[in-house]
């Protein structure tokens, strides 16, 4: 990894030093630095949260950063669409330090605040079609890992989940069914995990049990992403009860008995 990623890393702590604003989230020989910064941008009216993802190779900024964006105001087609105008202005830069010059870009555009009204609207329009999906884990070696990246992707989809660790590892998820879908792919996608020999590895094995539209109350009930552990199937029983989800517990404990699983 080049000095000058080092360096710039630390140049962009100190400059996005308010909470919560900047997060160092790997760094390796291998594979480079990704760091994470949450910004704000748009007039106070119009204010936009976005939190962005700079991806440094070995060979930064000799080549510019992968670039990922996410906002809980932004469906997914407007972030990659941010995230394609970040693209475009990297490839103008030098081959220099360039997140700075990126973030103060987008801030200054007007990329992210255009077409906002229009966003809202649609955003509006799906928060009726719920969806409740349960996925099975394999494994969870890595435990503080895993989890920590499974709270950000709920937070950044917008999805209400329980996560449920026992004998069976669960995860509920509720929200729209495209978001669902990209939480899964990323569960595919990202190394989550670590195997038995310790190395990263991605979520393979994970199971959809159970997928159906929902109006449960589940959604008006505890929201973002709560971890709860249970040693019983009578305890795991009482999690499908206390989210009044009858039906699906019915399909769950279903599946987990075809499987041979409890």
């Amino acid at each position: 990894m080049s000095e000058a990623a080092l360096e710039e890393a630390s140049v962009l702590a100190s400059i996005y030093c308010g909470e919560g604003e900047y997060q160092l989230l790997q760094q390796s020989a291998e594979d480079g630095l990704v760091i994470q910064i949450n910004t704000t941008v748009g007039a106070a009216e119009r204010e936009v949260e976005l939190s962005l993802v700079f991806r440094m190779p070995p060979h930064y900024p000799s080549c510019p950063p992968d670039i990922s964006v996410s906002s809980p105001l932004l469906s997914r087609g407007r972030c990659q669409h941010v995230r394609q105008k970040l693209l475009e202005q990297a490839a103008t830069l030098p081959e220099e330090p360039m997140i700075h010059q990126l973030v103060d870009w987008l801030q200054q555009s007007g990329e992210v605040t255009e077409g906002c009204v229009e966003e809202e609207e649609r955003i509006e329009e799906r928060r009726g079609e719920e969806w409740t999906t349960v996925l099975s884990l394999d494994h969870m070696r890595s435990r503080g890992r895993y989890v920590k990246l499974l709270e950000r992707w709920s937070q950044q989809l917008q999805l209400t989940g329980r996560l449920l660790l026992g004998r069976h590892i669960l995860i509920i998820l509720q929200g729209t069914r495209p978001d669902i879908k990209e939480f899964c792919h990323l569960l595919k996608t990202v190394k989550v995990d670590v195997d038995s020999s310790g190395k990263k590895c991605k979520e393979r094995m994970m199971k959809v049990l159970c997928e159906s539209p929902s109006f449960s109350p589940y959604r008006h009930g505890p929201s973002g992403f709560i971890v709860k552990d249970y040693q019983s199937l009578s305890e795991l029983e009482a999690v499908f009860q206390e989210l009044n989800m009858p039906d699906v517990q019915q399909q769950i404990l279903s599946s987990l008995t075809d499987n041979n699983l409890t």
